[in-house]
């Protein structure tokens, strides 16, 4: 036996449909698609929320709460992370730097584990905890605008 000569086994394959092309073909006319109607036309035929007319998911279930949408979101880096910068002013900038925040995120200061030497942090909001423990060992810790 060749490679050319290989064929599928019988009923392993079938014939694909050609609609649109006469009577003859039982698909012409109206080409599998029916009469009228939205179905007929090649245009996407609802959005993807439409249930055939039943009141949708999303307005059938009930709506809670409030979302701010001025609400800042901030990228939490703690004094451990800090401690193991090697420079005496740690920036938001530095922090995007190494890797700590990213590129477009505002950053808190949380007072997680501890500080041996004096540290002057720049950052948009800090932690009671944190700012005490900053000012401890003689840094200073100043809010970014």
């Amino acid at each position: 036996m060749k490679l050319g000569e290989l064929k599928p086994e019988p009923g392993a394959t079938k014939r694909r449909k050609r609609i649109g092309r006469g009577q003859g073909s039982g698909h012409g006319k109206t080409s599998c698609r029916g009469h009228g109607g939205a179905g007929q036309h090649s245009a996407p035929r609802h959005d993807a929320r439409f249930e055939g007319g039943q009141m949708p998911f999303y307005r059938r279930i009930p709506k809670r709460g409030f979302v701010n949408v001025n609400r800042r979101e901030y990228s939490a880096v703690n004094l451990t992370d800090l401690a193991g910068l090697e420079a005496e002013a740690v920036t938001i900038e530095l922090m995007r730097e190494r890797g700590l925040v990213g590129q477009r995120e505002f950053v808190k200061v949380l007072g997680g584990g501890e500080l041996v030497r004096a540290l002057s942090v720049t950052a948009h909001a800090f932690s009671k905890s944190a700012r005490e423990k900053i000012e401890k060992v003689g840094g200073k810790a100043e809010v970014a605008s």
